[in-house]
Protein backbone atom coordinates (compact mmCIF):
# COMPACT_ATOMS: atom_id res chain seq x y z
CA UNK A 1 0.00 0.00 0.00
CA UNK A 2 3.07 2.13 0.04
CA UNK A 3 2.18 3.60 -3.57
CA UNK A 4 -0.45 5.91 -2.09
CA UNK A 5 2.81 7.76 -0.44
CA UNK A 6 4.09 8.44 -4.21
CA UNK A 7 0.47 9.17 -5.13
CA UNK A 8 -0.09 12.12 -2.94
CA UNK A 9 2.93 13.00 -3.64
CA UNK A 10 2.84 13.72 -7.55
CA UNK A 11 -1.20 14.34 -6.79
CA UNK A 12 -3.63 12.25 -5.61
CA UNK A 13 -6.50 14.37 -7.88
CA UNK A 14 -6.15 17.05 -9.44
CA UNK A 15 -5.82 18.40 -13.58
CA UNK A 16 -4.78 15.01 -14.72
CA UNK A 17 -7.47 12.76 -12.71
CA UNK A 18 -9.95 15.19 -14.04
CA UNK A 19 -8.73 15.08 -17.62
CA UNK A 20 -8.44 11.26 -17.46
CA UNK A 21 -12.05 10.61 -15.61
CA UNK A 22 -13.45 12.99 -19.02
CA UNK A 23 -11.53 10.82 -21.44
CA UNK A 24 -13.08 7.79 -19.60
CA UNK A 25 -16.18 8.98 -19.05
CA UNK A 26 -17.18 9.58 -22.73
CA UNK A 27 -16.66 6.17 -24.42
CA UNK A 28 -18.88 4.61 -21.12
CA UNK A 29 -21.98 6.83 -22.50
CA UNK A 30 -21.68 5.54 -26.04
CA UNK A 31 -20.99 2.15 -24.57
CA UNK A 32 -24.02 2.26 -22.67
CA UNK A 33 -25.55 3.18 -25.89
CA UNK A 34 -23.94 0.07 -27.55
CA UNK A 35 -24.63 -2.06 -24.80
CA UNK A 36 -28.32 -1.80 -25.03
CA UNK A 37 -29.18 -1.05 -28.35
CA UNK A 38 -31.18 -3.97 -29.11
CA UNK A 39 -33.69 -2.77 -26.87
CA UNK A 40 -34.53 -0.95 -30.14
CA UNK A 41 -32.79 -2.98 -32.84
CA UNK A 42 -34.38 -6.00 -31.99
CA UNK A 43 -38.08 -4.84 -31.21
CA UNK A 44 -40.54 -6.93 -32.19
CA UNK A 45 -43.15 -4.74 -34.43
CA UNK A 46 -46.68 -5.53 -34.66
CA UNK A 47 -47.45 -8.59 -37.34
CA UNK A 48 -49.70 -10.51 -39.32
CA UNK A 49 -48.92 -13.20 -41.80
CA UNK A 50 -48.51 -12.36 -45.55
CA UNK A 51 -51.39 -12.77 -47.99
CA UNK A 52 -50.30 -11.93 -51.67
CA UNK A 53 -54.02 -10.93 -52.65
CA UNK A 54 -53.84 -8.18 -49.87
CA UNK A 55 -50.07 -7.12 -49.72
CA UNK A 56 -48.27 -5.48 -52.63
CA UNK A 57 -44.04 -6.90 -51.65
CA UNK A 58 -43.17 -3.47 -51.99
CA UNK A 59 -45.80 -1.76 -49.77
CA UNK A 60 -45.75 -3.00 -46.48
CA UNK A 61 -49.23 -2.32 -44.69
CA UNK A 62 -50.02 -1.26 -41.81
CA UNK A 63 -51.37 -3.68 -39.42
CA UNK A 64 -52.55 -0.93 -36.63
CA UNK A 65 -53.50 1.54 -38.97
CA UNK A 66 -55.34 -0.13 -42.35
CA UNK A 67 -58.09 1.78 -44.11
CA UNK A 68 -61.67 0.30 -43.63
CA UNK A 69 -62.21 -1.29 -46.45
CA UNK A 70 -58.28 -3.48 -46.26
CA UNK A 71 -59.16 -3.96 -42.70
CA UNK A 72 -62.64 -5.66 -43.36
CA UNK A 73 -60.96 -7.99 -46.40
CA UNK A 74 -58.31 -8.71 -44.10
CA UNK A 75 -61.26 -10.42 -41.97
CA UNK A 76 -61.20 -13.06 -44.78
CA UNK A 77 -57.45 -14.22 -44.81
CA UNK A 78 -56.58 -13.52 -41.28
CA UNK A 79 -58.28 -14.31 -38.26
CA UNK A 80 -58.73 -12.21 -34.77
CA UNK A 81 -56.69 -13.03 -31.73
CA UNK A 82 -58.73 -13.11 -28.17
CA UNK A 83 -58.31 -9.62 -28.22
CA UNK A 84 -59.62 -8.89 -31.57
CA UNK A 85 -56.57 -8.05 -33.31
CA UNK A 86 -55.11 -9.99 -36.11
CA UNK A 87 -53.32 -13.50 -35.04
CA UNK A 88 -49.53 -13.17 -35.92
CA UNK A 89 -48.59 -16.39 -36.70
CA UNK A 90 -51.90 -17.99 -38.56
CA UNK A 91 -53.91 -17.26 -41.41
CA UNK A 92 -57.18 -18.98 -42.59
CA UNK A 93 -56.26 -22.18 -44.96
CA UNK A 94 -59.02 -20.61 -47.39
CA UNK A 95 -60.50 -17.64 -47.61
CA UNK A 96 -63.38 -16.97 -45.55
CA UNK A 97 -65.93 -14.53 -47.09
CA UNK A 98 -68.82 -15.50 -45.23
CA UNK A 99 -66.81 -13.66 -42.31
CA UNK A 100 -67.77 -10.21 -44.16
CA UNK A 101 -71.43 -10.64 -43.02
CA UNK A 102 -71.61 -8.41 -39.74
CA UNK A 103 -74.39 -10.70 -37.84
CA UNK A 104 -71.27 -14.04 -38.48
CA UNK A 105 -69.79 -14.97 -34.81
CA UNK A 106 -66.37 -15.02 -33.94
CA UNK A 107 -66.96 -18.75 -32.53
CA UNK A 108 -67.81 -19.68 -35.60
CA UNK A 109 -64.53 -18.00 -37.01
CA UNK A 110 -62.83 -20.02 -34.11
CA UNK A 111 -63.90 -23.40 -35.13
CA UNK A 112 -62.38 -22.37 -39.26
CA UNK A 113 -59.28 -24.65 -40.03
CA UNK A 114 -55.61 -22.09 -40.15
CA UNK A 115 -52.32 -23.30 -41.47
CA UNK A 116 -49.06 -21.12 -40.69
CA UNK A 117 -47.50 -18.14 -42.04
CA UNK A 118 -45.93 -20.17 -44.95
CA UNK A 119 -45.73 -16.76 -47.42
CA UNK A 120 -43.95 -14.63 -44.37
CA UNK A 121 -45.34 -11.88 -42.64
CA UNK A 122 -46.43 -7.87 -42.84
CA UNK A 123 -44.66 -5.83 -40.30
CA UNK A 124 -46.06 -2.55 -38.39
CA UNK A 125 -43.72 0.10 -39.47
CA UNK A 126 -45.56 2.91 -37.76
CA UNK A 127 -42.90 2.71 -34.83
CA UNK A 128 -39.85 1.51 -36.59
CA UNK A 129 -39.12 1.12 -39.71
CA UNK A 130 -36.97 -2.07 -39.65
CA UNK A 131 -35.42 -3.99 -37.05
CA UNK A 132 -33.30 -7.52 -36.93
CA UNK A 133 -36.69 -9.34 -36.30
CA UNK A 134 -38.10 -8.17 -39.54
CA UNK A 135 -34.72 -8.05 -41.32
CA UNK A 136 -34.57 -11.78 -41.04
CA UNK A 137 -38.35 -13.05 -39.47
CA UNK A 138 -37.30 -13.64 -36.12
CA UNK A 139 -40.87 -14.12 -35.10
CA UNK A 140 -43.43 -17.09 -34.42
CA UNK A 141 -41.60 -20.79 -34.52
CA UNK A 142 -38.65 -18.13 -34.81
CA UNK A 143 -38.79 -16.33 -31.83
CA UNK A 144 -36.15 -17.96 -30.20
CA UNK A 145 -33.69 -16.47 -32.34
CA UNK A 146 -34.13 -13.06 -30.44
CA UNK A 147 -33.12 -14.35 -26.72
CA UNK A 148 -30.45 -16.42 -28.23
CA UNK A 149 -28.94 -13.52 -29.86
CA UNK A 150 -29.00 -12.06 -26.47
CA UNK A 151 -27.29 -14.66 -24.89
CA UNK A 152 -25.03 -15.02 -26.89
CA UNK A 153 -24.03 -11.39 -26.90
CA UNK A 154 -23.73 -12.40 -22.53
CA UNK A 155 -21.51 -15.53 -23.28
CA UNK A 156 -19.02 -12.84 -25.63
CA UNK A 157 -19.03 -10.66 -21.98
CA UNK A 158 -18.74 -13.73 -19.93
CA UNK A 159 -15.76 -14.70 -22.16
CA UNK A 160 -14.16 -11.64 -22.56
CA UNK A 161 -14.36 -11.16 -18.33
CA UNK A 162 -12.52 -14.63 -17.95
CA UNK A 163 -9.87 -13.67 -20.27
CA UNK A 164 -9.49 -9.49 -19.92
CA UNK A 165 -8.75 -9.55 -16.55
CA UNK A 166 -6.17 -12.23 -16.15
CA UNK A 167 -4.58 -10.43 -19.85
CA UNK A 168 -4.95 -6.86 -18.25
CA UNK A 169 -2.84 -8.18 -14.97
CA UNK A 170 0.10 -9.07 -17.32
CA UNK A 171 0.23 -6.85 -20.26
CA UNK A 172 -1.69 -3.85 -18.77
CA UNK A 173 -4.72 -1.86 -18.56
CA UNK A 174 -4.02 0.88 -21.33
CA UNK A 175 -3.14 -1.54 -23.94
CA UNK A 176 -6.03 -4.19 -23.47
CA UNK A 177 -8.16 -1.10 -23.36
CA UNK A 178 -6.96 0.45 -26.39
CA UNK A 179 -7.46 -2.48 -28.58
CA UNK A 180 -11.19 -3.30 -26.94
CA UNK A 181 -11.87 0.52 -28.81
CA UNK A 182 -10.94 -1.00 -31.76
CA UNK A 183 -12.48 -3.92 -31.87
CA UNK A 184 -15.48 -3.01 -30.43
CA UNK A 185 -15.38 -0.22 -33.70
CA UNK A 186 -14.98 -3.04 -36.38
CA UNK A 187 -16.79 -5.41 -35.12
CA UNK A 188 -19.59 -2.92 -34.39
CA UNK A 189 -19.67 -1.42 -37.45
CA UNK A 190 -19.39 -4.89 -39.74
CA UNK A 191 -23.05 -5.74 -37.40
CA UNK A 192 -24.46 -3.04 -39.59
CA UNK A 193 -24.12 -5.28 -42.76
CA UNK A 194 -24.03 -8.37 -42.46
CA UNK A 195 -25.89 -10.51 -44.85
CA UNK A 196 -27.18 -13.36 -42.42
CA UNK A 197 -28.30 -13.81 -38.72
CA UNK A 198 -25.22 -15.91 -37.66
CA UNK A 199 -22.74 -13.79 -38.85
CA UNK A 200 -24.56 -11.05 -36.79
CA UNK A 201 -24.27 -13.48 -34.24
CA UNK A 202 -20.60 -13.79 -34.39
CA UNK A 203 -19.96 -10.31 -34.54
CA UNK A 204 -21.86 -9.37 -31.19
CA UNK A 205 -20.40 -12.23 -29.62
CA UNK A 206 -16.80 -10.23 -30.54
CA UNK A 207 -18.07 -6.81 -29.59
CA UNK A 208 -19.43 -8.15 -26.30
CA UNK A 209 -15.57 -9.57 -25.51
CA UNK A 210 -14.43 -6.19 -26.00
CA UNK A 211 -17.15 -4.53 -23.84
CA UNK A 212 -16.04 -6.47 -20.98
CA UNK A 213 -12.51 -5.27 -21.24
CA UNK A 214 -13.57 -1.61 -21.50
CA UNK A 215 -15.86 -1.85 -18.15
CA UNK A 216 -13.00 -3.59 -16.48
CA UNK A 217 -10.45 -1.59 -17.46
CA UNK A 218 -12.21 2.38 -17.61
CA UNK A 219 -12.65 1.36 -13.65
CA UNK A 220 -9.10 -0.15 -12.46
CA UNK A 221 -7.66 3.01 -14.11
CA UNK A 222 -9.53 5.49 -12.66
CA UNK A 223 -8.90 3.12 -9.37
CA UNK A 224 -5.52 2.80 -9.36
CA UNK A 225 -4.64 6.72 -10.08
CA UNK A 226 -7.06 8.37 -7.37
CA UNK A 227 -6.33 8.88 -3.93
CA UNK A 228 -8.06 7.10 -1.45
CA UNK A 229 -10.70 10.15 -0.33
CA UNK A 230 -11.43 10.54 -4.06
CA UNK A 231 -11.93 7.17 -5.68
CA UNK A 232 -16.16 6.99 -4.17
CA UNK A 233 -16.29 10.21 -6.44
CA UNK A 234 -14.39 9.58 -8.89
CA UNK A 235 -16.23 5.84 -9.55
CA UNK A 236 -19.55 7.54 -9.10
CA UNK A 237 -19.12 9.75 -12.06
CA UNK A 238 -17.65 7.27 -14.35
CA UNK A 239 -20.83 5.23 -13.76
CA UNK A 240 -22.94 8.45 -14.15
CA UNK A 241 -21.87 7.70 -17.83
CA UNK A 242 -24.16 4.29 -18.12
CA UNK A 243 -27.01 6.56 -16.96
CA UNK A 244 -26.50 9.20 -19.53
CA UNK A 245 -25.79 6.52 -22.09
CA UNK A 246 -29.32 5.02 -21.44
CA UNK A 247 -30.88 8.19 -21.97
CA UNK A 248 -28.84 9.31 -24.94
CA UNK A 249 -30.04 5.59 -26.75
CA UNK A 250 -33.63 6.65 -26.34
CA UNK A 251 -33.16 9.71 -27.95
CA UNK A 252 -30.98 8.35 -31.00
CA UNK A 253 -33.04 5.49 -30.77
CA UNK A 254 -36.26 8.19 -31.30
CA UNK A 255 -34.69 9.65 -34.12
CA UNK A 256 -33.15 6.75 -35.98
CA UNK A 257 -35.73 4.14 -36.44
CA UNK A 258 -33.32 1.89 -38.95
CA UNK A 259 -31.54 -1.04 -36.82
CA UNK A 260 -28.71 -0.35 -39.47
CA UNK A 261 -28.00 3.16 -39.09
CA UNK A 262 -28.61 2.98 -34.88
CA UNK A 263 -26.33 0.24 -35.30
CA UNK A 264 -23.58 2.56 -36.60
CA UNK A 265 -24.57 5.48 -34.68
CA UNK A 266 -23.47 3.65 -31.54
CA UNK A 267 -20.45 1.62 -33.41
CA UNK A 268 -18.44 4.47 -35.20
CA UNK A 269 -17.31 6.71 -32.63
CA UNK A 270 -15.15 4.22 -31.08
CA UNK A 271 -12.38 4.88 -33.98
CA UNK A 272 -12.32 7.97 -32.02
CA UNK A 273 -11.92 6.67 -28.54
CA UNK A 274 -9.08 4.44 -29.80
CA UNK A 275 -6.85 7.02 -31.38
CA UNK A 276 -7.68 8.99 -28.08
CA UNK A 277 -6.68 6.41 -26.04
CA UNK A 278 -3.04 6.78 -26.49
CA UNK A 279 -2.91 9.80 -24.04
CA UNK A 280 -4.12 8.27 -21.48
CA UNK A 281 -1.65 6.88 -19.22
CA UNK A 282 -0.79 3.47 -18.11
CA UNK A 283 -1.50 2.33 -14.58
CA UNK A 284 1.68 3.45 -12.21
CA UNK A 285 0.56 1.29 -9.58
CA UNK A 286 0.77 -1.52 -12.16
CA UNK A 287 4.01 -0.62 -13.85
CA UNK A 288 6.15 -0.65 -10.67
CA UNK A 289 4.19 -3.86 -9.21
CA UNK A 290 5.55 -6.01 -12.57
CA UNK A 291 8.80 -4.63 -12.04
CA UNK A 292 8.29 -1.94 -15.45
CA UNK A 293 10.52 0.52 -13.16
CA UNK A 294 11.44 3.26 -16.07
CA UNK A 295 8.17 3.61 -17.49
CA UNK A 296 6.21 3.42 -13.73
CA UNK A 297 8.65 6.45 -13.29
CA UNK A 298 7.94 8.13 -16.85
CA UNK A 299 4.29 7.87 -15.74
CA UNK A 300 4.60 9.55 -12.31
CA UNK A 301 6.76 12.58 -13.57
CA UNK A 302 3.90 12.83 -16.16
CA UNK A 303 1.11 13.16 -13.55
CA UNK A 304 3.21 15.20 -11.63
CA UNK A 305 3.64 17.82 -14.64
CA UNK A 306 0.07 17.89 -14.79
CA UNK A 307 -1.18 18.46 -11.43
CA UNK A 308 1.72 21.41 -11.05
CA UNK A 309 4.11 19.50 -8.96
CA UNK A 310 6.67 20.34 -10.96
CA UNK A 311 9.18 20.03 -7.80
CA UNK A 312 8.59 16.31 -7.04
CA UNK A 313 8.78 15.74 -10.98
CA UNK A 314 12.39 16.93 -10.92
CA UNK A 315 13.48 15.31 -7.54
CA UNK A 316 11.37 12.05 -8.48
CA UNK A 317 14.36 9.15 -9.03
CA UNK A 318 13.75 5.61 -9.56
CA UNK A 319 15.96 5.06 -6.10
CA UNK A 320 13.44 7.24 -4.32
CA UNK A 321 10.67 4.85 -6.05
CA UNK A 322 12.08 1.45 -4.80
CA UNK A 323 12.87 2.25 -1.60
CA UNK A 324 9.15 3.30 -1.17
CA UNK A 325 7.73 -0.14 -2.68
CA UNK A 326 10.55 -2.08 -1.12
CA UNK A 327 8.23 -4.46 0.73
CA UNK A 328 6.27 -4.66 -2.42
CA UNK A 329 8.25 -5.46 -4.84
CA UNK A 330 10.07 -7.97 -2.99
CA UNK A 331 6.40 -9.87 -2.60
CA UNK A 332 5.68 -9.50 -6.66
CA UNK A 333 9.34 -10.42 -7.28
CA UNK A 334 9.10 -13.84 -5.32
CA UNK A 335 5.89 -15.30 -6.79
CA UNK A 336 3.61 -15.28 -9.20
CA UNK A 337 -0.18 -14.95 -9.12
CA UNK A 338 -3.35 -16.57 -10.70
CA UNK A 339 -7.07 -16.99 -9.85
CA UNK A 340 -5.91 -19.63 -7.64
CA UNK A 341 -4.15 -17.04 -5.41
CA UNK A 342 -7.68 -15.83 -4.71
CA UNK A 343 -8.91 -19.01 -2.90
CA UNK A 344 -5.84 -20.16 -0.59
CA UNK A 345 -5.86 -17.26 1.35
CA UNK A 346 -8.86 -17.69 3.82
CA UNK A 347 -9.41 -13.98 3.61
CA UNK A 348 -9.67 -13.56 0.12
CA UNK A 349 -11.55 -16.36 -0.44
CA UNK A 350 -14.46 -15.32 1.95
CA UNK A 351 -13.83 -12.05 -0.04
CA UNK A 352 -14.27 -13.15 -3.51
CA UNK A 353 -17.20 -15.62 -2.73
CA UNK A 354 -18.99 -12.96 -1.67
CA UNK A 355 -18.41 -10.29 -4.42
CA UNK A 356 -18.91 -13.11 -6.61
CA UNK A 357 -22.46 -13.54 -5.39
CA UNK A 358 -23.17 -10.05 -5.90
CA UNK A 359 -21.71 -9.39 -8.93
CA UNK A 360 -24.36 -12.59 -9.94
CA UNK A 361 -27.24 -10.42 -8.64
CA UNK A 362 -26.25 -7.33 -10.70
CA UNK A 363 -26.46 -9.27 -14.16
CA UNK A 364 -29.52 -11.19 -13.51
CA UNK A 365 -31.89 -8.88 -11.77
CA UNK A 366 -30.50 -6.25 -14.08
CA UNK A 367 -30.55 -7.70 -17.38
CA UNK A 368 -34.06 -9.91 -16.44
CA UNK A 369 -35.48 -6.30 -16.15
CA UNK A 370 -33.69 -4.23 -18.98
CA UNK A 371 -33.60 -5.96 -21.81
CA UNK A 372 -37.25 -6.70 -21.69
CA UNK A 373 -38.89 -2.83 -21.77
CA UNK A 374 -41.39 -4.03 -24.21
CA UNK A 375 -42.96 -6.39 -21.31
CA UNK A 376 -43.13 -2.98 -19.14
CA UNK A 377 -45.28 -0.92 -21.44
CA UNK A 378 -45.62 0.32 -24.93
CA UNK A 379 -43.53 3.08 -25.06
CA UNK A 380 -40.00 1.84 -25.07
CA UNK A 381 -38.00 5.07 -25.39
CA UNK A 382 -39.69 6.88 -22.75
CA UNK A 383 -39.12 3.67 -20.57
CA UNK A 384 -35.28 4.03 -21.82
CA UNK A 385 -35.18 7.61 -20.80
CA UNK A 386 -37.01 6.60 -17.67
CA UNK A 387 -34.65 4.14 -16.25
CA UNK A 388 -32.12 6.34 -17.53
CA UNK A 389 -33.07 9.45 -15.60
CA UNK A 390 -33.94 7.47 -12.45
CA UNK A 391 -30.33 5.78 -12.47
CA UNK A 392 -28.90 9.63 -11.89
CA UNK A 393 -29.94 10.32 -8.39
CA UNK A 394 -29.67 6.58 -7.16
CA UNK A 395 -26.15 6.54 -8.04
CA UNK A 396 -25.43 10.33 -6.74
CA UNK A 397 -27.78 8.76 -3.90
CA UNK A 398 -25.02 5.53 -3.29
CA UNK A 399 -21.83 8.11 -3.58
CA UNK A 400 -23.22 9.60 -0.34
CA UNK A 401 -23.80 6.74 1.42
CA UNK A 402 -20.50 5.32 0.43
CA UNK A 403 -18.76 8.46 2.25
CA UNK A 404 -21.19 8.33 5.24
CA UNK A 405 -22.30 4.75 5.63
CA UNK A 406 -19.41 3.43 4.50
CA UNK A 407 -19.48 0.52 1.53
CA UNK A 408 -21.11 -2.16 2.91
CA UNK A 409 -23.98 -1.54 4.28
CA UNK A 410 -24.55 0.58 0.69
CA UNK A 411 -24.02 -2.47 -0.98
CA UNK A 412 -25.97 -4.27 1.08
CA UNK A 413 -29.14 -1.61 1.35
CA UNK A 414 -29.00 -1.05 -2.80
CA UNK A 415 -29.29 -4.46 -3.21
CA UNK A 416 -32.16 -5.16 -0.56
CA UNK A 417 -34.30 -2.26 -1.74
CA UNK A 418 -34.00 -3.19 -5.44
CA UNK A 419 -34.98 -6.68 -4.56
CA UNK A 420 -38.27 -5.34 -2.66
CA UNK A 421 -39.40 -2.84 -4.99
CA UNK A 422 -39.43 -6.33 -7.36
CA UNK A 423 -41.07 -8.63 -4.96
CA UNK A 424 -43.59 -5.47 -4.39
CA UNK A 425 -44.77 -6.05 -7.74
CA UNK A 426 -46.10 -9.25 -7.18
CA UNK A 427 -48.93 -7.61 -5.26
CA UNK A 428 -49.95 -5.12 -7.09
CA UNK A 429 -52.52 -5.59 -9.15
CA UNK A 430 -52.15 -5.62 -13.65
CA UNK A 431 -54.51 -2.64 -13.60
CA UNK A 432 -51.99 -0.33 -11.72
CA UNK A 433 -50.23 -0.36 -14.69
CA UNK A 434 -48.19 3.04 -13.66
CA UNK A 435 -47.52 1.79 -10.10
CA UNK A 436 -46.13 -1.42 -11.81
CA UNK A 437 -44.28 0.62 -14.26
CA UNK A 438 -42.43 2.85 -11.13
CA UNK A 439 -41.97 -0.18 -8.84
CA UNK A 440 -39.84 -1.83 -11.93
CA UNK A 441 -38.19 1.05 -12.61
CA UNK A 442 -37.32 2.01 -8.97
CA UNK A 443 -36.37 -1.61 -9.08
CA UNK A 444 -33.82 -1.05 -11.92
CA UNK A 445 -32.37 1.84 -10.45
CA UNK A 446 -31.64 0.34 -6.80
CA UNK A 447 -29.70 -2.30 -8.88
CA UNK A 448 -27.87 0.64 -10.46
CA UNK A 449 -26.91 2.07 -7.16
CA UNK A 450 -25.30 -1.62 -6.26
CA UNK A 451 -23.06 -1.15 -9.00
CA UNK A 452 -22.44 1.86 -8.39
CA UNK A 453 -20.87 0.69 -5.05
CA UNK A 454 -19.59 -2.70 -6.71
CA UNK A 455 -17.48 -1.38 -8.89
CA UNK A 456 -15.22 0.76 -6.08
CA UNK A 457 -15.76 -2.19 -3.33
CA UNK A 458 -14.35 -4.62 -5.48
CA UNK A 459 -11.43 -2.88 -6.42
CA UNK A 460 -10.93 -2.34 -2.76
CA UNK A 461 -10.87 -5.44 -1.83
CA UNK A 462 -8.21 -6.96 -3.58
CA UNK A 463 -4.69 -6.87 -3.87
CA UNK A 464 -2.99 -4.89 -7.35
CA UNK A 465 -1.62 -8.01 -8.00
CA UNK A 466 -4.90 -10.07 -8.42
CA UNK A 467 -7.17 -7.07 -8.98
CA UNK A 468 -8.31 -7.24 -12.57
CA UNK A 469 -7.96 -11.07 -11.99
CA UNK A 470 -10.85 -10.45 -9.22
CA UNK A 471 -13.30 -8.09 -11.40
CA UNK A 472 -12.76 -10.20 -14.18
CA UNK A 473 -14.00 -13.71 -12.46
CA UNK A 474 -16.77 -11.08 -11.11
CA UNK A 475 -17.51 -9.54 -14.45
CA UNK A 476 -17.63 -13.45 -15.66
CA UNK A 477 -20.41 -14.01 -12.79
CA UNK A 478 -22.33 -10.75 -13.82
CA UNK A 479 -22.63 -12.41 -17.40
CA UNK A 480 -23.62 -15.58 -16.22
CA UNK A 481 -26.88 -13.91 -14.41
CA UNK A 482 -26.91 -11.71 -17.27
CA UNK A 483 -27.53 -14.85 -19.45
CA UNK A 484 -29.80 -17.02 -17.18
CA UNK A 485 -32.03 -13.71 -16.04
CA UNK A 486 -33.89 -13.46 -19.26
CA UNK A 487 -34.77 -17.18 -19.13
CA UNK A 488 -36.55 -16.67 -15.79
CA UNK A 489 -39.27 -14.71 -18.02
CA UNK A 490 -40.07 -18.14 -19.45
CA UNK A 491 -41.42 -19.46 -16.49
CA UNK A 492 -44.52 -17.25 -16.56
CA UNK A 493 -46.10 -19.25 -18.48
CA UNK A 494 -46.43 -21.88 -15.09
CA UNK A 495 -47.35 -19.06 -12.85
CA UNK A 496 -47.14 -14.79 -14.08
CA UNK A 497 -45.54 -14.06 -10.54
CA UNK A 498 -42.78 -16.48 -10.60
CA UNK A 499 -40.38 -14.31 -12.33
CA UNK A 500 -40.95 -11.54 -10.24
CA UNK A 501 -39.95 -13.30 -7.44
CA UNK A 502 -36.74 -14.69 -8.32
CA UNK A 503 -35.98 -11.47 -9.58
CA UNK A 504 -36.81 -9.91 -6.23
CA UNK A 505 -35.05 -12.71 -3.79
CA UNK A 506 -31.81 -12.87 -5.60
CA UNK A 507 -30.44 -9.61 -4.70
CA UNK A 508 -32.08 -9.79 -1.30
CA UNK A 509 -30.47 -12.58 -0.49
CA UNK A 510 -26.97 -11.60 -2.54
CA UNK A 511 -27.41 -7.64 -0.39
CA UNK A 512 -27.35 -9.99 2.78
CA UNK A 513 -24.29 -12.40 2.34
CA UNK A 514 -22.50 -8.76 1.11
CA UNK A 515 -23.09 -7.85 5.14
CA UNK A 516 -19.91 -10.48 6.06
CA UNK A 517 -17.52 -8.23 3.79
CA UNK A 518 -15.08 -6.25 5.45
CA UNK A 519 -15.54 -1.74 5.38
CA UNK A 520 -13.08 -0.41 2.75
CA UNK A 521 -13.83 3.09 3.76
CA UNK A 522 -10.97 5.26 3.86
CA UNK A 523 -8.33 2.39 3.78
CA UNK A 524 -5.69 2.51 1.19
CA UNK A 525 -5.70 0.26 -1.61
CA UNK A 526 -3.82 -3.04 -0.73
CA UNK A 527 -1.00 -3.66 -3.40
CA UNK A 528 0.02 -7.33 -2.54
CA UNK A 529 -1.97 -10.27 -0.87
CA UNK A 530 -0.03 -9.50 2.71
CA UNK A 531 -1.68 -6.12 3.25
CA UNK A 532 -4.93 -8.10 2.60
CA UNK A 533 -3.94 -10.31 5.50
CA UNK A 534 -3.00 -7.29 7.30
CA UNK A 535 -6.74 -5.65 7.09
CA UNK A 536 -8.28 -8.81 8.20
CA UNK A 537 -9.86 -8.48 11.59
CA UNK A 538 -7.87 -11.35 12.91
CA UNK A 539 -4.87 -10.65 11.99
CA UNK A 540 -5.21 -6.91 13.32
CA UNK A 541 -5.94 -8.24 16.69
CA UNK A 542 -3.44 -10.98 16.68
CA UNK A 543 -0.83 -8.03 15.50
CA UNK A 544 -2.41 -6.22 18.62
CA UNK A 545 -2.23 -9.42 21.15
CA UNK A 546 1.38 -9.49 20.05
CA UNK A 547 2.30 -5.60 21.36
CA UNK A 548 0.24 -6.20 24.48
CA UNK A 549 2.86 -9.23 25.30
CA UNK A 550 5.75 -7.22 24.36
CA UNK A 551 4.57 -4.05 26.54
CA UNK A 552 3.93 -6.83 29.26
CA UNK A 553 7.06 -7.96 29.08
CA UNK A 554 8.90 -4.85 29.26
Amino acid sequence: MAFAELLDQVGGFGRFQILQNLALFIPLVILAAYHLVENFAAAVPDHRCRVHILDNTTFPVNTTGVSPSLSTLQRVYIPLGPDQRPETCRRFLHPQWQLLHLNETDLNASQLDTEPCLDGWVYDQGLFASTIVTEWDMVCDWQFLKPMAQSIYMAGIMTGAIICGPISDRFGRRLVLSWCYLQIAISGTCCAFVPNFSLYCCLRFLSAFAVAGIMMNTGTLLMEWTKTQARARMMTMNALGFSFGQVLLAGIAYAIRDWCILQLAVSLPFFLFFLSSWWLAESARWLIITGKMDRGLHELKKVARMNGKKEIRDTLTIETVTATMREELTASETQRHSMADLFRTPELCKRFCCMLSVWYAFGFTFYGLALDLQSLGSDVFLLQALIGAIDMPNKMGAFFAMNRLGRRLTQAGSLILAGLCILANTMVPPELQTLRITLAVLGIGFVGSAFTCLVVYCSELFPTVLRMTAVGGGQMTARLGSTLGPLVRLLGQFNPLLPLIIYGAVPVISGLASLFLPETLNLPLPDTIQDVKSQSPGVKGAEQGESAVKLTKL
